[in-house]
């Protein structure tokens, strides 16, 4: 089973910037992050397949830009012009496959969470 290590998660004012860094134990295919507020449903935010195509879900599009390092296993999120609905835990997931890049029951193995606080 992979180990997945998020860090980078952090309070800013809206309109700043964070980065967020996921490294897996060994390289796996698919990557993905994820992201949960209180009272709300867990979001796919970004993926990266196993041919590097990215995905994003609508609402970070423009916003955040997904990259990996597979020489490091590490998942990067690039997030700026950040908005207070951007608030959540944020989680890294990863499998061999993703059919569906955004959905989570794709992953077998997710990383505890970093959160990011945006404030008004």
């Amino acid at each position: 089973q992979v180990q997945l290590a998020e860090s980078g998660g952090g309070s800013v004012q809206a309109g700043g910037s964070l980065r967020l860094s996921c490294v897996a134990s060994y390289d796996i295919g698919c990557m993905a992050w994820f992201r949960q507020a209180p009272g709300k449903e867990q979001e796919g935010v970004a993926a990266i397949d196993r041919r590097g195509h990215i995905y994003y879900t609508r609402d970070v599009q423009g916003r955040f830009t997904a990259s990996k390092d597979n020489a490091r296993s590490t998942l990067i999120l690039q997030m700026n012009v950040l908005k207070p609905e951007d608030t959540a835990k944020y989680y890294c997931a990863a499998d061999f496959q993703c059919p569906a890049p955004l959905r989570a029951s794709d992953y077998r193995n997710w990383g505890p969470g970093t959160q990011v606080t945006v404030s008004s």
